[in-house]
């Protein structure tokens, strides 16, 4: 059985988040950067270039520095304005737009591989979601990643649903993912990501015994004073909704109008 979720919250600025993030420290997921490419369903697997680049200004400005993932033992209440920044899947538009942004604000983040797919597109949400292709990074991208001092962790071989998958098939997948990805890259993998977030307490077994140190779901909160490093919190990153209380939260904050309109 897979075990509950918070309600999801879903990270477009710091003001709002400021008690929040003051809690815990908050690891932030994203996906993909751009504009939504025509027919797209799943619309917050989408940050626009220039929000991103606006928010991690707006966490910089505020004070906020990143940590790795390595440091879970010290994620503590109250927060000292740290928080972990994640990439799921290995896009390409992560390597071309987000790196210079990171590397203009001294800014690290995890990029989550399928191992089985580097260099080639998002099969998986093709295939499952009728969604538009996208491009991945190719091994000599998540070499220069890597040189430019950001982490890679693993999400599997091939981006299954693993509560869907036989146990035997499911722990191949996390299993073998980081013995690739050391081989290849020749850093060690100490991070895993649930793809889909979807995790069960077997499948937590094994990616404790397959010998990472952390992994992260999609079960939204901070963290603070963690007892398992296995079953992290995230906070999705998105576009704003269209709504006046947002217009009212955000607007003081300096949050820039055309970003409620783009997509």
């Amino acid at each position: 059985m897979m075990e509950g979720r918070r309600e999801r919250l879903s990270y477009s600025a710091l003001r709002p988040f400021r008690g929040t993030f003051s809690a815990g420290v908050p690891i932030l997921a994203f996906h993909k950067l751009g504009r939504l490419p025509p027919g797209v369903r799943s619309k917050n697997l989408y940050v626009q270039r220039g929000l991103f680049a606006w928010q991690m200004h707006d966490l910089k400005r505020g004070g906020f520095l990143t940590i790795s993932l390595d440091w879970w033992n010290d994620f503590s209440r109250p927060n000292r304005n740290r928080t972990v920044l994640t990439f799921d899947d290995g896009s390409r538009t992560v390597f071309r737009k987000a790196l210079p942004v990171l590397a203009r604000h001294r800014f690290t983040a995890t990029q989550f591989l399928v191992a089985d797919a580097i260099g080639g597109t998002n099969h998986w949400d093709v295939r499952n979601r009728s969604e538009a292709p996208d491009a991945l990074m190719d091994t000599a991208e998540v070499r220069d990643w890597i040189s430019a001092g950001q982490e890679i962790g693993s999400h599997t071989l091939t981006h299954p649903v693993l509560t869907a998958i036989q146990a035997s098939q499911a722990k191949e997948e996390i299993f073998a993912s980081k013995k690739k990805l050391e081989d290849v890259f020749g850093v060690r993998i100490r991070h895993f990501c649930y793809p889909y977030g979807k995790w069960t307490r077997r499948l937590r077994d094994f990616v404790e015994e397959a010998g990472y140190t952390t992994a992260v779901t999609l079960d939204s909160g901070v963290n603070a004073e963690v007892r398992d490093p296995f079953v992290l919190r995230r906070i999705g990153a998105k576009h704003p909704s269209r709504s006046l209380r947002n217009f009212a939260t955000l607007v003081p904050a300096g949050f820039p109008l055309r970003f409620f309109w783009q997509r």
